[in-house]
């Protein structure tokens, strides 16, 4: 790892300037993220930046400052939702093995806030981006890995960008909670969704379509509710569902926080019969309220993610990864039917 550290800061911004033909104002606008650089002229910077190895370093500054430390950087939509809490966990456990600690920020899913906390961090001197990113388009992570500083994502795939990825397979999701539901006798399935521009939402539909299309069920999109981003509009959604002349007999919840709302709005309700409930994602007290599940190892995702941002740092030429995780389903009393006495069906 050394070795590759002590490379990057030999390499000036001047010859990067000159391996790509442009003056030196000009490598150092392009690599700062600034307007008005056409994209032939940042398209040589970036190229000549990631032939030459070249690091950004701010270190005798931030060092002067205190300010300069040995970490990576997690970028997380919403610290609310408890997978970030588990995530965070297993990458400091990874990363700690190496004297090194994780910075963490929120992007509260503003492409803006996010872009500002990249460049701060980036800025820093943080040795490695892990990132579960609200943009649509990730090229200006380009200006990232030209510094220097590898990016993983996780949970949402790079879009138009070579980087390292750790993801769920949520089509293996949705078809797994859709299956489920249609063994266990339900024919109006409802799914309250994220945001609907997340690729998680639109894989996790992909999956369900694959199995409700066409079938007993094939009605299913009618009780299609998105934009459930907290447990306040996870509530409402579900209101709607439970108001139609024909409410759901089931609902599938796109998160822990969707999962939330979905239970709150349940708990309130005078229905006789209350839908099943399955749950995207594993919250700790899913167990304990017998809730059927449909979730991947987050511990995991976290380790392979600090790995690769790890790896990235001592070969930074070698061909990005791409981790698919298999989501597992754990059926418990929430879809055990109305005359189960089980306290628990989990079949782990």
């Amino acid at each position: 790892m050394q070795d590759a550290r002590e490379h990057a800061q030999r390499v000036t911004l001047a010859q990067v300037a000159d391996h790509a033909g442009v003056s030196l104002k000009t490598a150092s606008r392009a690599l700062g993220g600034e307007q008005y650089v056409s994209q032939d002229t940042l398209s040589k910077v970036l190229a000549a930046a990631t032939a030459l190895g070249y690091q950004r370093n701010t270190a005798a500054s931030m060092l002067a400052s205190g300010q300069l430390a040995e970490s990576i950087g997690l970028i997380g939509g919403d610290f609310t939702n408890p997978f970030y809490s588990v995530l965070a966990q297993s990458m400091e456990n990874e990363i700690r093995r190496q004297g090194m600690h994780l910075t963490v920020a929120t992007s509260g899913e503003s492409e803006e806030q996010e872009r500002r906390i990249v460049d701060d961090l980036a800025s820093r001197q943080a040795k490695a981006l892990v990132v579960v990113s609200a943009m649509s388009d990730h090229a200006h992570y380009a200006h990232v890995q030209a510094r220097g500083v590898p990016v993983v994502f996780v949970d949402r795939p790079p879009v138009d960008l070579d980087a390292d990825s750790v993801v769920f397979d949520n089509r293996m999701g949705g078809r797994l909670a859709a299956r489920h539901l249609l063994d266990t006798g339900h024919t109006r399935i409802a799914f309250v969704g994220d945001y609907a521009w997340l690729p998680t939402y639109r894989e996790r539909l992909e999956g369900m379509a694959a199995v409700l299309d066409g079938a007993p069920s094939s009605s299913w999109r009618d009780l299609l509710r998105d934009d459930a981003h907290d447990v306040a509009s996870s509530r409402a959604r579900t209101r709607e569902l439970l108001a139609l002349p024909k409410p759901p007999t089931a609902i599938v919840a796109g998160n822990n926080r969707i999962l939330l709302g979905v239970l709150e709005e349940l708990s309130a309700t005078s229905m006789t019969d209350v839908p099943a409930v399955i749950g995207i994602d594993e919250p700790e007290w899913a167990r304990v309220m017998g809730i059927t599940t449909v979730a991947g190892d987050v511990e995991e995702v976290g380790r392979h993610a600090a790995r690769l941002a790890l790896s990235r740092l001592t070969d930074r030429t070698r061909p990005a990864e791409h981790v698919v995780l298999p989501m597992h389903l754990t059926p418990r009393r929430s879809t055990a039917g109305r005359d189960s006495d089980s306290e628990d069906l989990r079949t782990e």
